[in-house]
C-alpha cells in the first residue's frame, strides 16, 4: 500500500517502507526466478544458453545466499568466505530443483545452502577460535620470528619480536598463545616432557575397567524386559539379591523344583534372543 500526502495542492505518492521495498524486490525475484527456470528446462545442458540462463539464476537468488550467511556472523569468520560457500549450495540447488513439484525456489533452496556452510564450519574452521585481530597479528609474528630467524641465526626473543613489529610484548604472547590452536600435538610425541611432568598421551583419562561390561549390561536388560514377569523376578532375586532356590521358593511359595525349571527355561530364552539380536 503507498502512502500519499498533499504538496503544494497536489496528491503526490509517498516512498514505500523499507518493509514494503523489501517485500517488493522478493516478489520480484520470485518472478525472476520462474521465468529463469522455465527458460531452462527446455535447454539443453552444456549449451552456451543454458549456462548464461543458470548464471542468472544464481546471480539473481545470491540475496537469499548473503541472508542466510548473515545468520552466521557470530562465528566471526570472514563473510566472504562463508558467501562463497553458500553460494556452492546455491548452485547445487539450483541444478536439482525442479519447478512441477510446485515447491518455491527459496523454500527448496534453504536447506541446501544452510547444509554447505554447516558443512564448511564443521570440516574446515578451527574448533578453537582465534579472535581476528590476534590472528592477523599472529600473522606477522610469525614473519617476523623468521626474519630475524634468518638475521641473527638463531630464534628471536620477545623483546626483538616485538621492537621489529612496534608492538608490546605482551601482544606477542598473546600471539604465540593463539597460534597453538593452529597447530596439532601428537599424542605419541614427547612421552616425557624435559621438565619432568608426564606427556599428553600419559595425562589423559585411564581406562575404566567397567567400560567393556556396558555393552553386555545393556543387552542383558533388554533382553529381560521380554521374559513373563515372574521369570523377571526369580533372576533378579536369585542374581541380585543372592538368594539360593530354596530361599526364593520359600518366598514365592513354590517348590524349588519348580524355580529349577523356571531358571532354565528363561536361560534358554535369553540365548534364543541373543542368537536372535546378534
Amino acid at each position: 500500500m503507498i502512502d500519499r500526502t498533499v504538496r503544494g495542492g497536489c496528491r503526490v505518492d509517498a516512498p514505500p517502507s523499507p518493509v514494503e521495498a523489501q517485500r517488493d524486490r522478493a516478489a520480484r525475484t520470485r518472478a525472476l526466478t520462474q521465468s529463469l527456470f522455465e527458460q531452462l528446462t527446455g535447454l539443453r545442458p552444456g549449451t552456451p544458453e543454458h549456462e548464461r540462463v543458470r548464471s542468472a539464476l544464481i546471480e539473481a537468488n545470491l540475496p537469499l545466499v548473503r541472508y542466510v550467511a548473515a545468520r552466521f556472523r557470530s562465528r566471526n569468520e570472514p563473510m566472504e568466505d562463508v558467501v562463497q560457500v553458500g553460494t556452492i549450495g546455491l548452485i547445487n540447488a539450483i541444478d536439482r530443483f525442479d519447478a512441477e513439484r510446485g515447491v518455491q525456489f527459496p523454500t527448496f533452496a534453504m536447506p541446501t545452502i544452510v547444509g554447505e556452510i554447516r558443512r564448511y564450519f564443521r570440516d574446515n574452521v578451527r574448533t578453537v577460535h582465534v579472535p581476528r585481530r590476534l590472528h592477523e597479528l599472529w600473522v606477522q609474528v610469525s614473519s617476523a620470528t623468521e626474519d630475524l630467524t634468518t638475521l641473527h641465526g638463531r630464534s628471536p626473543t620477545t623483546a626483538e619480536i616485538a621492537e621489529r613489529l612496534s608492538i608490546t610484548e605482551e601482544d606477542v604472547l598473546a600471539c604465540v598463545e593463539a597460534g597453538r590452536a593452529y597447530r596439532a600435538t601428537s599424542l605419541e610425541a614427547a612421552q616425557e616432557r624435559e621438565d619432568g611432568m608426564p606427556g599428553l598421551v600419559d595425562r589423559l583419562g585411564y581406562e575404566d575397567p567397567e567400560l567393556d561390561g556396558v555393552e553386555h549390561r545393556d543387552l542383558v536388560r533388554h533382553l529381560l524386559v521380554q521374559l513373563p514377569e515372574r521369570e523377571q523376578r526369580i533372576l533378579l532375586l536369585r542374581y541380585y539379591r543372592n538368594l539360593t532356590q530354596s530361599q526364593i521358593s520359600a518366598e514365592l511359595g513354590v517348590s524349588q523344583m519348580h524355580v529349577s525349571r523356571l531358571l532354565s527355561r528363561s536361560f534358554a530364552r535369553l540365548r534364543a534372543a541373543n542368537r536372535i539380536d546378534a
